[in-house]
């Protein structure tokens, strides 16, 4: 082999094993950063035919209805403690020290984002509330078909 179809194969190869590293770099970042989408039931039970579960400390996002009579607020902080539900049945507990949002409340169907702190108990970093009567996030929706959504209790407000 001549010397410059060698300088050439190496050239190539050189770039060929560099786009490869930053392939592989690249989708090594993503997965870290994905943040996949559980209902109540499927974080409980497991997600898909194999039923996999989210590890401890793994980032995710879940949505559901806030069940009537569990919102438990800290008097002294911002930290706000409430249950999550969906037509499966599954209870998993949210923690959050923040504001909520105004149109949060019992009955409200939300997606939260946080981090999976032991089975069935997820500490937020956002709470997020629908913003009107009729809208859910696609997910949502399909996951608790069949529940009702409470109506909002409005004081004596007029027109």
């Amino acid at each position: 082999m001549n010397p410059r179809r060698k300088k050439r194969l190496s050239i190539a190869l050189v770039i060929i094993i560099g786009l490869g590293t930053m392939t592989g770099l690249v989708l090594y970042a993503l997965k870290q950063n994905i943040d996949l989408f559980y209902t109540p039931t499927q974080l409980i039970e497991g997600l898909g035919e194999d039923k996999v579960k989210p590890e401890i400390g793994q980032r995710l996002r879940i949505g559901g209805l806030v069940m009537p009579g569990t919102v438990k607020r800290n008097m002294e902080d911002l930290k706000v403690r409430f249950v999550l539900s969906d037509d499966g049945g599954g209870l998993v507990t949210l923690e959050y020290e923040g504001i909520l949002p105004d149109l949060f409340r019992e009955g409200q169907g939300i997606v939260a984002q946080g981090v999976l702190k032991s089975a069935n108990v997820i500490t937020a970093t956002e709470v997020l509330a629908k913003h009107d009567e009729e809208y859910m996030p696609p997910e949502v929706a399909e996951a608790i078909k069949g529940i009702k959504h409470m109506k909002p209790e409005y004081g004596n407000e007029t027109k």
